[in-house]
């Protein structure tokens, strides 16, 4: 299957629906995401076949570990986009075209490195040459908002909504992840992003993007985040970690996280109320 994740490096990652799907057998995903931790662990997992992302990282560690390694070892098939290709590939699969053009990437050597990446003339008399950056469709999306109502609308309250408004309407199906499940809502419209037609399921899931900032909600677990970093370097230590933090259900791993901030004085902003 190919596979839509929201968020945006370490910021907002559905990371509860991605702890999930490393509990069930799947493999050979087609991941499509700007990546961040997400994609590192189902990398550590040997799930992903094939990536399509403009960067892996997790904002304040420049480079995804797992991501990292995998790489080196050719563990899976690469496209590497960039930021305003990844936009209009999104769109066009938003609109259900099969492409959109796009200056980006033009005179750059990702072309060379995507061979699925072609040019196009424009028939008017400019007769511009535009990258056509093709319709980045999906099986299934899984993005994380603040709010969502059981119907399925959502509610981004941070600074950036990212591209999860565009993952919903070019996937499938969409499986919705929230801090607060609410009757209505409050707030500026335009916030108001996630339109219940384009959802498939809501799951309400306090914290569900720890170890990622979920502004305003609660900012990234810089010690956590730590701890996953220093893990990911020896592989007895990352079975460790896996134990500790992967082996178990969403409450083992709210258990271990809570924990692990004990040990080392951090604290962990309670979301469930």
């Amino acid at each position: 299957m190919t596979v839509g994740i929201g968020g945006w490096g370490s910021r907002r990652k559905p990371m509860a629906l991605v702890r999930a799907l490393l509990r069930t057998d799947v493999k050979d995903l087609t991941v499509i995401s700007c990546g961040g931790p997400d994609v590192g662990l189902l990398a550590a997992a040997g799930r992903i076949g094939r990536l399509v992302a403009p960067f892996v990282t997790l904002d304040s560690v420049p480079l995804e570990p797992h991501f990292r390694a995998a790489r080196e070892a050719g563990a899976f098939a690469f496209e590497e986009w960039d930021e305003s290709m990844f936009l209009w590939g999104l769109t066009a699969a938003a609109h259900r075209l099969p492409f959109m053009p796009v200056r980006g990437g033009l005179g750059s050597d990702v072309p060379r490195h995507n061979p699925r990446l072609r040019t196009v003339t424009s028939p008017y008399e400019d007769g511009e040459e535009l990258l056509a950056a093709p319709a980045l469709r999906m099986d299934v999306a899984l993005v994380h908002v603040n709010r969502a109502d059981v119907r399925g609308n959502g509610q981004f309250r941070g600074p950036d909504p990212f591209f999860d408004d565009l993952f919903t309407e070019a996937a499938e199906r969409t499986y919705l992840s929230c801090e607060q499940l609410v009757e209505r809502f409050e707030g500026p419209p335009q916030s108001l992003l996630v339109q219940r037609q384009n959802v498939t399921g809501v799951l309400y899931t306090p914290g569900g993007a720890h170890f990622t900032s979920c502004a305003p909600d609660y900012g990234r677990d810089e010690a956590f985040q730590r701890a996953y970093v220093r893990a990911a370097q020896d592989p007895q230590a990352w079975r460790a970690f896996e134990e500790r933090f992967l082996a178990g259900d969403e409450d083992d791993y709210r258990r271990a996280v809570d924990a692990l901030a004990e040990e080392t004085g951090s604290q962990r902003k309670d979301t469930s109320q």
